[in-house]
């Protein structure tokens, strides 16, 4: 297939929940889809084990990933391997730029391409990630019942992590490098006050990774010592300093744009730019509840909400 040769009727941007769903859903409307992203998976993929998926009481996200994908290739839709790095609108529609140097054309646009996670940018924390690395609170929190487990930030997630968290695990550290919390919501930290087994680490850095490609993650480095000592040995470590939209090709398309610069979007995920439609982490959409299902049914409104939108647009040129 040259995608270049081709407009279709709606490009979708990713390859996480969202994408795939929006893919499968357009494919059952019997409207032509191309679904273009670089991150297989988006960030179920390296969420390592999920227990909140319906259907499924534990799944390894990445094979989650590969069951959407096989479902949507069921019904023949292509999947391209690239970023797309810039988008403009055409007469007829969009077209998206990769990274390959390819460009995708369609009547119609869904962005489900998520966040960008932030890192400490520590050795081994890539592929250490769902091996005791987690960025995702709610998604790993059940998984360390019993366990010793390090939370670094300060913001409302981290205290709001470091609560559901304590619900699960023997110890928890919350770990951050100022000298108090920065504006979690009162309830939040009240409740953070009342779990007994939640020890604060103020005026501290996470500075190294220790454990073995074998086990994984075992214990953490700190650039102060923590009573005598610098290594704090845990069985996880949440990573809760934010993510960041990937909001730039919604910018350069004339989306608007929230102050968490979330693409905002209505309750059919359509943006204020015609035929365009954003689906996932991007969005606005369920607020702080940033979660598989979530994406995956925004996916599917999307998929909707751009057939309806191309079956009038080809009504209209028959019209004519």
């Amino acid at each position: 297939m040259n995608a270049n040769q081709e407009t279709f009727d709606v490009v979708i941007g990713g390859q996480g929940a969202a994408a795939f769903s929006a893919g499968m859903y357009a494919a059952r409307y019997q409207i032509k889809p191309l679904i273009v992203g670089s991150q297989f998976g988006g960030e179920t993929a390296t969420g390592g084990l999920i227990e909140n998926y319906p259907g499924y009481p534990e799944i390894d996200g990445f094979e989650l990933m590969l069951k959407f994908r096989e479902h949507v290739e069921k019904y023949g839709v292509p999947v391209v391997d690239d970023k797309l790095i810039e988008a403009r609108r055409t007469s007829d529609g969009f077209e998206v730029l990769g990274e390959s140097g390819d460009s995708y054309r369609g009547r119609s646009l869904i962005l489900a391409i998520g966040r960008e996670r932030r890192s400490l940018w520590l050795e081994h924390e890539a592929e250490w990630t769902g091996r005791g690395v987690s960025y995702c609170s709610t998604c790993d929190a059940p998984l360390h019942r019993g366990n010793t487990v390090a939370v670094v930030g300060g913001g409302d997630s981290a205290v709001k992590g470091a609560v559901l968290i304590s619900k699960y695990a023997e110890k928890v550290f919350i770990i951050y490098r100022r000298d108090r919390f920065t504006r979690p919501e009162a309830v939040n930290l009240s409740q953070l006050d009342e779990a007994d087994n939640v020890e604060r680490v103020f005026e501290t850095n996470v500075v190294e990774l220790i454990g073995s490609d074998a086990t994984g993650l075992q214990a953490i480095r700190l650039d102060r010592p923590h009573h005598g000592s610098d290594i704090l040995e845990v069985d996880g470590l949440f990573i809760e300093i934010g993510a960041d939209p990937r909001k730039d090709l919604a910018v350069q398309l004339g989306a608007s744009i929230n102050d968490l610069d979330e693409v905002i979007v209505d309750k059919y995920m359509q943006t204020n730019v015609p035929g365009l439609l954003a689906a996932g982490d991007l969005t606005d959409a369920s607020g702080d509840l940033k979660q598989t299902i979530t994406a995956a049914a925004q996916g599917s409104l999307a998929a909707t909400a751009a057939y309806e939108y191309v079956s009038r647009l080809k009504a209209a040129a028959v019209a004519t």
